[in-house]
């Protein structure tokens, strides 16, 4: 059986080789609330899915609409048996009957899709004990087309352009940069002491997350880049195997 905690995931582990990302939109607020009190019932009264799944994480989104799903996976193939073999031996608890129950708790959830993702590179401040985060800032980027080539190539920019920062703001925490299996996006997970800290790191003079304009004008400005959306999440639900 699951296990709630309130620990945030561990993004950097090496075991995860298949992190996933989804969103949801709810709608409102109470509907949130209501989405993850619906999860945690589903998945609470069925067994654990699969040694495999090392974690499953739900964050709503200070829209007040939206709810991001992250799972942690060890392999791609056992997400597909999850998904696609309820009959496997021993039976196997599957993915659309615990989907049907939270539809039928909370009606009209839109799911936005799925993405599948590898991580690349990841980044931590080194001035003592990482402190927990106070919220989760994902960063969306999308290129025009397929190149795992640029994507690899527009991240290490994104370190370039840190690195260079005599002064960086205060309050992030770590950053982790995920690159689609598809070779169209990049997702970086950040993780920040507070969303304050994240809106004043914004507001701060310059083209980025601090100084460094040259550097961050050549990151915005990436040939073949498509669109980059920001949005700040808290964690609610945390579920890991006993």
């Amino acid at each position: 059986m699951p296990r709630r905690t309130d620990v945030h995931p561990d993004i950097a582990r090496p075991d995860v080789r298949a992190p996933f990302f989804s969103t949801w939109r709810v709608g409102t607020p109470e509907r949130q609330r209501q989405t993850v009190d619906a999860i945690a019932r589903t998945w609470e009264r069925r067994p654990w899915p699969a040694d495999d799944l090392l974690g499953y994480h739900v964050y709503t989104g200070h829209d007040g609409s939206t709810l991001l799903h992250h799972s942690q996976w060890a392999s791609e193939q056992a997400y597909e048996a999850f998904v696609l073999d309820p009959t496997a031996a021993p039976p196997r608890a599957h993915r659309q009957e615990r989907v049907d129950e939270v539809d039928t708790a909370v009606p009209g959830i839109e799911r936005l899709g799925l993405g599948r993702y590898r991580r690349y590179r990841s980044g931590t401040r080194e001035d003592g004990p990482a402190p927990v985060p106070g919220c989760i800032v994902i960063v969306d980027v999308e290129f025009e087309g397929p190149d795992p080539e640029r994507q690899r190539a527009w991240v290490d920019a994104v370190f370039e352009a840190l690195a260079s920062e005599p002064e960086p703001h205060p309050g992030g925490i770590s950053a982790h940069f995920h690159l689609s299996t598809d070779g169209t996006r990049v997702l970086n997970y950040a993780e920040w002491e507070s969303a304050q800290a994240h809106i004043d790191a914004l507001a701060a003079p310059g083209d980025g997350v601090g100084s460094a304009p040259a550097r961050w004008e050549r990151v915005h400005n990436w040939p073949g880049l498509k669109s980059s959306t920001v949005n700040r999440y808290d964690h609610a639900l945390g579920l890991v195997p006993r």
